[in-house]
């Protein structure tokens, strides 16, 4: 049995850290001068011996520091590369805000989209339906990248993720941030908001959508997704095999012991794993990514070989009931086969410890997905 990866990363919303690697964990020094006076008698060489003490050992922290934030930063950054977004009015074509050089923080009237936001960016795509602000035709762009998954071909995924807001509506301005290659839009109505956040990278932690209610109740979220022309390209669910075979195993650096872990930040007991592939790109992964959300299990559907006990999850849609406050995301590559604990139950003023990973166990998928673990039927 191949021995899972392990891999320092950090978290696309959170930012990355300077931390120091030590086999213990994580470490942040920080190095402090003692106060006080001189000793009379200490000669000019000993002092200077003692600034070039100092000197070293901060160049050496520094140094340290230099080369895990370095690579931190490459890790979450590469697949980014000129990455940012321009907001689209759908009716006449016109490009109403970009991003830039300086951050676009500004609030737009919602009569210069039109009915609709089409969000285009580098590597990524979708639009965004402006009185509920429902997303439409998700989609990567295939434009190349180190870290591309679709083979430079354009990519489909959702056709659609629906709020159902039940009566209530948008009907404020939009509220619209760009930075680099992040994206935030906001809009409000009575006893409602909706806030969609964004990354223009060809993959990680790209997508996220939060819904908050007045009457502080649950939002129920339909993800459907995309249908293709080109064979082979259609997306599906699967229950991810690689994990399936290694349900209730402890895996991560933190791991003493794979039967008994023990549980904590870095040491997780997997579970199993709805995914997302199509059967034509061999590195297309992603999955759904809630927090403080449920999914909507669906006892008519299963894998085309039926397993036990069953995710119960369509091949072609999830269904999710998501907190006001809580938050269901789009993770894709790499970080959507990690073996990671769940985020913490947060619904405002999140940290990112509740969003940062640490040195967690990769399992991976299988190429081509094996069709007796995709999902079936589509819909039920």
């Amino acid at each position: 049995m191949t021995k899972p990866r392990v891999r320092l990363v950090g978290d696309w919303f959170g930012g990355t850290s300077t931390n120091v690697l030590s086999p213990e964990g994580l470490l942040t020094e920080r190095i402090g001068c003692a106060q006080g006076q001189l000793n009379a008698e200490e000669s000019v060489m000993a002092v200077k011996q003692r600034i070039l003490v100092v000197i070293g050992a901060v160049a050496l922290a520094a140094s340290a520091l230099a080369v895990t934030s370095g690579t931190a930063q490459a890790a979450s950054s590469k697949g980014c590369v000129n990455g940012g977004f321009r907001l689209v009015n759908s009716t006449t074509g016109v490009t109403v805000a970009a991003a830039g050089s300086d951050r676009v923080q500004t609030s737009i009237p919602a009569s210069q989209f039109g009915s609709t936001i089409q969000v285009r960016g580098r590597y990524a795509q979708f639009d965004v339906r402006a009185v509920d602000f429902a997303v439409l035709n998700q989609a990567f762009t295939g434009a190349a990248n180190e870290l591309d998954m679709t083979g430079g071909r354009f990519t489909p995924v959702f056709a659609s993720k629906v709020p159902d807001h039940r009566g209530l509506v948008l009907d404020s301005a939009i509220s619209v941030e760009l930075d680099g290659e992040g994206l935030s839009l906001q809009r409000t109505g009575t006893g409602l908001s909706m806030t969609i956040s964004a990354k223009d990278c060809a993959q990680g932690g790209i997508f996220q959508m939060e819904p908050q209610r007045g009457d502080g109740t649950r939002t129920r979220i339909t993800h459907t997704l995309a249908t293709s022309s080109t064979p082979g390209l259609t997306p599906f669910y699967f229950d991810n095999p690689n994990f399936r075979a290694r349900v209730g195993q402890f895996l991560g650096s933190g791991c003493s012991s794979v039967q008994t872990g023990p549980p904590g930040q870095f040491c997780v007991q997997v579970g199993t794993r709805v995914n997302i592939g199509n059967g034509l790109s061999s590195k297309f992964v992603a999955r759904d990514s809630a927090q403080v959300a449920d999914r909507v299990p669906n006892a008519a559907c299963n894998t085309a070989t039926p397993v036990t006990p069953s995710v119960r999850h369509c091949g072609g849609v999830s269904v999710w009931d998501v907190a006001s406050g809580g938050r269901l995301g789009f993770v894709t590559g790499e970080d959507a086969t990690e073996v990671a604990n769940p985020p913490t139950d947060c619904v405002s003023n999140c940290q990112a410890q509740n969003q940062v990973r640490g040195r967690l166990a990769n399992l991976g998928f299988p190429f081509p997905v094996p069709a007796g673990s995709r999902l079936v039927p589509r819909s039920a």
